[in-house]
């Protein structure tokens, strides 16, 4: 009955995209059969990187072409123009970006100084490289008026390396008619193809955010659907000599020393303790499609803390990774399905690998690290690579050894399919996690994106299994979705991350995004955005129906400036199959009728105060709840931001004993940063639920590029237990010191 009702609705689905598909084809125009170029200027000198383009090296090269906009008016001339010189010698690719505005330093926007910077609340300029012109993968530099640096790594404008941090420099400056950006890149840093050719031709483009106007233009023009790491869309960059490409070695070391205290703990843990650590990172870019990466005594102590999250929902909490070694190169081993951040594609999350499993302990508590490696190779055609851990011996949790194993083969103009391995070995017992995937871009507007997963113990442990199906149909005015999930009551990938077990889930979905004559107040509002979004989730081993949400958004506006307003309803169906506890309310097994309505809401992101949030209240299983959950940003400079964040979930008389109870969930964040490389940052949050009191401080300065010295407080208590006070204290000096061959 459940499939027959399946085909049924996804016949409907489908008809009606397929309608909507003819009538919105039209608006995702093809990439430009002529490339629009800009000319790469030889010189023999090195140039002063100081933000200021007066070397008469900068006077004599020639302009880009005119910029069009890609928002708000697509296609547009933009109202802001932007020039984009590029120079070259043996050494640096050197670019140069002026960024005319009439309003001068007066329109300028940026919050904070912290590297990979939010794009929403920047004036930026932004580089894509394509350096092997397979109009696939790209090399990503942004800037914005303070020369603060953000730098990704993009593939098929689908996975994103976000956290790669390039070797490469920036200075800025602003004037009264707009700012300028001088950026020199190292050829090293760059990847681009062996050739015998004289002369090179990479895709390239650059788009502009003034973020004031939150008007983005580009060098290259592309539908405002996508974005300018589609490398089909992009332009040229001609005229290059870059050297050979040749094998280069990142050497990072560090030293530590740290200070540790225990209260409250079992008799096993120090109550105090001092360590003394070396060790560091090695990366040797064998050439441009290959990259060896070797760790020893592997520390993330500059990593960022987890931020508690209090969670009333049937599915885990995702926490996302913070450590540097494994965010570099995470794309290719990022196989699995997630929602978007507009809640596309529905809530269900499937990971094979996770890397989360590594070092860390089911609380985030560190597990040290002994060894590890990471090999990646890309190329045209294929992609493999391989990850290798060790994982040290503590208290109850035996000595682990690591292993992923990766490969996919591209095909056709943006079509991928592959394979996952992970396997880890303990002392008693191995798990092993294998993975079939593949992605195909259908069209411009249409893609699909699929994956089977198999898990498996040796110690006896039961087979199980999981996959998906996922389908988007992307235009300026539509966004189109059905994603079918599958997970077994014994998947079990223990170096994974799955929402839920034992079930089946069927997420369709529509965004509609309307910028017709019909809007009002067009100075204000930019766009209707209306969207339903159903989700239906089955039990696994029974078939039948476990939870329904039916969130239909009437209302959501997008304004000129950035910021929204949304408001839905969700009549929602819950059969429990089991206690279900959250925030420790007990409610029994049963079913469960009830309707929420949510408040969705955003001010401007790149003004001084700024609020961002949302509020969710109605029924709520067999009672009540009312939900807050939101951001109070002050940054009245880039050198200052104060966030206040707050969440309360208030239930009125829920569960078997009709529970009453008001969690209150809250932290402040600050940064001062003198300049982009010395920083101090901050938190505290403090949690009802186990009276949790957490604070992390850190100090961060980049005294050479990539090069660092930490200082850095923590501290964590809460009710553990049997109402025992736990308190642990950490404090952390470190230097790293970054030699590149």
């Amino acid at each position: 009955m459940y499939l027959q009702a399946s085909i049924r609705m996804l016949s409907v689905f489908f008809a009606f995209t397929t309608l909507i598909a003819r009538a919105q084809d039209a608006e995702i125009f093809k990439p430009d059969s002529i490339k629009k170029t800009i000319e790469a200027v030889k010189i023999n000198t090195t140039l002063n990187v100081d933000g200021r383009l007066n070397e008469a090296e900068w006077i004599k090269a020639p302009n880009s072409p005119r910029f069009i906009q890609v928002e708000p008016l697509q296609g547009e001339a933009p109202n802001y123009e932007t020039d984009v010189k590029v120079l070259f010698n043996r050494q640096y690719l050197y670019v140069g970006i002026f960024s005319h505005d009439s309003l001068g330093k007066k329109a300028l926007r940026a919050i904070d100084f912290k590297r990979d910077f939010d794009f929403r609340q920047h004036d930026l300029v932004n580089l894509s490289f394509d350096g092997f012109n397979d109009q696939r993968n790209a090399m990503v530099f942004a800037t914005n008026p303070f020369g603060v640096q953000r730098d990704l790594l993009a593939f098929d404008d689908i996975y994103y390396d976000t956290d790669w941090d390039g070797l490469w420099r920036v200075r800025s400056s602003r004037t009264d008619s707009g700012w300028v950006a001088e950026i020199a890149i190292p050829w090293q840093t760059l990847r681009y193809a062996k050739s015998a050719d004289t002369l090179q031709h990479w895709g390239f483009n650059v788009f502009r955010n003034r973020r004031l106007s939150n008007e983005i233009s580009a060098f290259s023009p592309y539908p405002r659907a996508f974005t300018a790491s589609r490398m089909d869309y992009a332009g040229l960059l001609t005229n290059l000599q870059p050297p050979p490409p040749k094998p280069n070695i990142r050497f990072q070391p560090y030293v530590l020393t740290s200070y540790d205290h225990y209260k409250g703990f079992e008799a096993s843990v120090k109550p105090e303790d001092t360590q003394f650590k070396i060790g560091g990172d090695l990366k040797w870019a064998i050439n441009s499609n290959s990259v060896l990466d070797l760790t020893t005594n592997t520390d993330f102590a500059q990593a960022d803390a987890d931020r508690q999250v209090n969670n009333v929902t049937r599915f885990s909490v995702f926490f996302p990774e913070r450590r540097q070694f494994f965010l570099e190169n995470a794309s290719l081993f990022g196989v699995g399905i997630a929602q978007s951040t507009d809640g596309s594609g529905g809530s269900m999350r499937i990971q094979p690998f996770f890397s989360r499993t590594i070092g860390l302990d089911n609380q985030g508590n560190p597990i040290p690290i002994d060894a590890g490696g990471r090999f990646v190779h890309r190329s045209l055609k294929h992609n493999y690579g391989a990850i290798l851990m060790r994982q040290r011996e503590l208290g109850e949790s035996p000595a682990t050894n690591f292993f992923v194993g990766r490969f996919s083969e591209n095909f056709g103009k943006q079509n991928r399919i592959g394979g996952l391995l992970t396997v880890k070995n303990q002392p008693d017992r191995t798990n092993f996690v294998s993975t079939l995937d593949g992605f195909f871009r259908l069209g411009e507007s249409h893609s699909l994106n699929t994956m089977f997963t198999h898990s498996s113990s040796t110690n006896g442990g039961q087979q199980g299994f999981s996959g998906f199906a996922q389908y988007f149909y992307s235009t300026n005015k539509t966004k189109i979705w059905w994603t079918q999930s599958l997970v077994s009551k014994n998947f079990n990938p223990e170096m994974g991350f799955v929402s839920r077990t034992d079930v089946v889930g069927t997420t369709p979905g529509i965004n509609w995004y309307y910028r017709g004559k019909l809007v009002p107040f067009k100075k204000i509002i930019r766009a209707f955005e209306p969207g339903f979004l159903p989700e239906f989730y089955h039990q696994a081993s029974t078939g039948k129906l476990i939870e329904r949400q039916l969130w239909l958004f009437p209302l959501w506006i997008n304004f000129q400036n950035g910021g929204y307003l949304g408001y839905a309803i969700n009549p929602t169906f819950q059969r429990l199959t089991e206690v279900f506890e959250p925030l420790g309310i007990a409610i029994d097994a049963g079913e469960y009728h009830y309707l929420r309505q949510q408040l969705w809401y955003s001010t401007d992101p790149s003004k001084v105060i700024s609020l961002t949030g949302q509020t969710d209240w109605g029924t709520y299983f067999d009672g009540r709840l009312f939900s807050t959950n939101f951001t109070l940003q002050f940054a009245p400079s880039p050198h200052f931001s104060l966030a206040w964040r707050f969440n309360r979930n208030q239930f009125k008389s829920v569960g078997a004993t009709e529970t009453s109870a008001t969690i209150d969930l809250y932290g402040l964040e600050g940064r001062f940063a003198l300049n982009p490389r010395l920083q101090l940052i901050g938190f505290y949050q403090q949690n009802a639920e186990n009276d949790a009191k957490n604070y992390n401080i850190r100090l961060a300065w980049e005294y050479s590029p990539l090069s660092y010295v930490y200082l850095v407080l923590n501290r964590r208590g809460f009710n553990g237990l049997n109402q025992i006070r736990q308190i642990e204290e950490h404090a952390i000096m470190k230097l790293s010191y970054l030699k590149q061959f």
